[in-house]
Parts: structure tokens; sequence; C-alpha cells
């Protein structure tokens, strides 16, 4: 049977924000900024010491040892964000119909920890040996097919990868293969970029901040923006087609309407800044798909990687989709950290949870608008108009991705 539409039920939030939902929607409003030293490892030889890491995070109370000794913590994010998804959206830990669970999330590195530990014992000790999950547990598709076994999703799986554009890519795959008949797709994105070797090939970029003052690090289209600050985390969402969802009474955040993905056929250099006609090109499709006018839009919430030339492109392609007068833009990036394909799923949750609680969130920034970055900043909270979100996010190597969704209707309104 092909399936309709396809409705978000369930949010999981595993971030430097907060674990869960609820945590980190107080983090947005607070504006509180979770970025600090990392602590995953000793970085104080590095150019870049502060990052966003998952405080007290407990990889435990969501997964069995065994599976823990397999995995990374990438995985172990994941397994989190999932189980918090799930019973968000009122469903059980293991699929009822197996074969209408599909499983599609973003990887932008797979497992860095892990990996970086058994390189070094291969290297460094007399046995030459590493582990036998080695093979599985650093491979960019591990945590979907560790969830896909864990929950017994056995309907159409992937991995998409497009580095920070990924964690809107699973969402548009999610929805298709709604369509294509699967009743529940777990989609979104976790990430944990923290470990000497997933450091170092940040640095190589030249984008990442070497300001030591988390309060200055990571300052998104502001005067003083010098690049961006790595973080874990992510968020994983219920995605299922709003019959199923309907037939079972579950609740709705809200429907993914439109999507568009572009590239600019062009490698990432220190020199480069993205292509603006490809990236406001992604938005165009997204919003074409979803049926809206850009006057509909409510807010819009943009990559945001805090390196300059990166952000003026960024507002270059938007005042090309929207003209001079942009929706209302809200960022929060510089509170967490830039999480790759995590960090672009946490705005989908950000977006649909600000249209859950009838509120639309000031930016956490910027403080002084960099010159070319003149766009509408939400300086302070609002209730939603149209209950249309534009989130948008550009991946390295030329990846552009934007997603439309639409908040669900105010309780006793039906779709």
């Amino acid at each position: 049977m092909t399936g309709g539409r396809a409705v978000v039920t369930g949010v999981g939030v595993v971030a430097p924000s907060g674990v869960g939902a609820d945590a980190h929607w107080r983090t947005v409003l607070s504006g509180r900024r979770r970025t600090g030293p990392i602590s995953l490892f000793d970085a104080t030889g590095y150019p870049t010491r502060l990052g966003g890491e998952v405080a007290d995070f407990d990889p435990g109370r969501y997964a069995d040892n065994r599976a823990l000794v397999q995995t990374d913590r990438w995985t172990h994010l994941g397994f989190a964000a999932t189980a918090l998804a799930l019973a968000d959206a009122g469903l059980p830990e293991r699929a009822t119909d197996p074969y209408g669970w599909a499983v599609t999330l973003a990887s932008a590195s797979g497992g860095n920890l892990f990996g970086q530990r058994e390189l070094q014992r291969l290297w460094s000790s007399p046995s030459r040996t590493v582990g036998a999950y080695q093979s599985i547990a650093w491979f960019y598709a591990a945590s979907v097919g560790q969830l896909s076994i864990r929950h017994q999703a056995k309907g159409p799986c992937g991995v998409l990868v497009a580095e920070s554009a990924g964690g809107l890519d699973s969402l548009a795959h999610a929805v298709r293969t709604v369509r294509r008949g699967a009743s529940v797709v777990l989609a979104g994105a976790t990430e944990c970029p923290l470990s000497p070797y997933a450091l170092a090939c940040q640095l190589r970029s030249g984008l990442l901040s070497e300001v030591t003052d988390p309060e200055r690090a990571y300052r998104p289209f502001d005067a003083t923006a010098s690049g961006y600050l790595p973080a874990e985390g992510g968020a994983v969402f219920v995605v299922e087609e709003l019959e199923h969802a309907r037939a079972r009474g579950a609740r709705s955040y809200g429907e993914v309407t439109g999507w568009g993905a572009t590239h600019d056929a062009a490698h990432t250099t220190p020199d480069s800044a993205g292509d603006a006609q490809q990236y406001a090109r992604a938005m165009r499709l997204a919003l074409g798909r979803a049926g809206v006018e850009p006057d509909e839009v409510d807010v819009v919430v943009p990559d945001a990687l805090g390196v300059p030339r990166y952000d003026r492109a960024e507002a270059s392609a938007l005042r090309a989709v929207f003209g001079a007068r942009t929706p209302p833009v809200s960022t929060h990036k510089e509170l967490t950290g830039r999480a790759h394909q995590g960090g672009s799923a946490l705005d989908v949750a950000t977006a649909l949870l600000a249209f859950a609680h009838d509120t639309l969130p000031a930016s956490a920034g910027p403080q002084v608008v960099a010159e070319g970055c003149e766009l509408d900043f939400l300086r302070a909270a609002r209730r939603p108009r149209t209950r249309v979100a534009l989130i948008c996010a550009r991946g390295f190597d030329g990846f552009n991705s934007a997603l439309v969704v639409r908040g669900a209707p105010p309780a006793g309104q039906e779709w």
C-alpha cells in the first residue's frame, strides 16, 4: 500500500543543550551558551580547545553493555535520541510491524572515538591488533544498522552522507519512504566529531574558531565572527504516515512538506564560501515543493557557519529568495556548537518545538550584525503567524539543502 502524507510524531534530542526535547527547548529560550573546554580528550595542544559536549551523558540508560562495547559514542547518542523519540511518539521499543518500519539517518564522519582508540592500539602496542568491532563501529552506516536491529525495523534502511546538509536530507528521504509504503521511519542524525583525529581534520579546513573565550568563540553573522566550534549530538525523529498516526491517536508536531538539495560542483577550499546561487536554488525548490510562497514563511533557521565569508554568502542567498525584506531569522548554533549533520537535525527539532509551544524563539545572535549579513534577526520571542519554517544547511564540498516544515494546527483544528 502506498502511503500519503508524513508527520513528525516523536522528537528525541541529545545535544549540548540537554538530553530530551524539553531540556533543549529550555536552553533555546534562555539563550544560555553550552559550549566550553573539550573534555572527551586532552585538547590543550590544539588551536581550537572549545566545543559543545553532551554533559553528564550516561549511555547505559539507553543500551546494554553488549551493544555499547561494539559501538562508538556517536551511536550511543543515536541510541538515546531514538529511544526518546519513540517514547515521545508513544511507540514501543520494538516494531509491531517490522517491515513497515524503516531507518534513514545521516552521517558525516562515523565512529571517531572508537576508531581513534583502536588505531592507536594498532600502532603503539606490541600485538599490532585491533578489536573485532573496529570493522563496524567506525563505519558511517553503523548507527543505521544498530538501530534497525535494536528496534526490529526491517523496512527500507539507509544512510545519507552530505555533511551538515545530511540532517535535512534524511527527513526528505523519510517522507519519500513513507510515500512508498512505510508506516514509521526513524530519521535525523547524531554526531561526535570530538577526537584528536577528528579535530585535526576539521582544523585543516581553516574554518574553526581559535578564540579561547566561550562567550566570543562562535558568533554567526556577527562582526566578531571567527569560525565555528565543533559539537556532538543531534536529534532523531519519528516520521509517520498521517493516517497511521491518526489511527492510534498520536500527537503530531508538524508535517515535512517540501525539500530541496543542490550541489556547487566544487570542493571546499581555504578561500571558498559556497555558491550562493545553488544554495538559493535549494531554498526555492523546497518552497516550491511545499507550495509555499516566500511571504508565507514564519521563520528561517539558517546554517550559520560563523565564518564571515560563508555568512555573507548565506545572507546573499536568503535575499535572493526573499528580497530585501527576509522573514525573521533565528539561530541557536552558537549556544551548542556545530554538530555537522546532527546540528541541522537539531535545527529541525527547534522549529517543530517552536510550533508546539506556539513560540518563535529569539535568535541567540548576532550582537553586532556583520556587514553584508543584514537580515531580520528575531530579537524577541513572538507567536507564529503561519506556522511555516524554512530550515537551511550546507555541507562542505558543495552540498546545499533546505527543508520546509509546517507546524501542526492548534488543538481542536484539523490538518
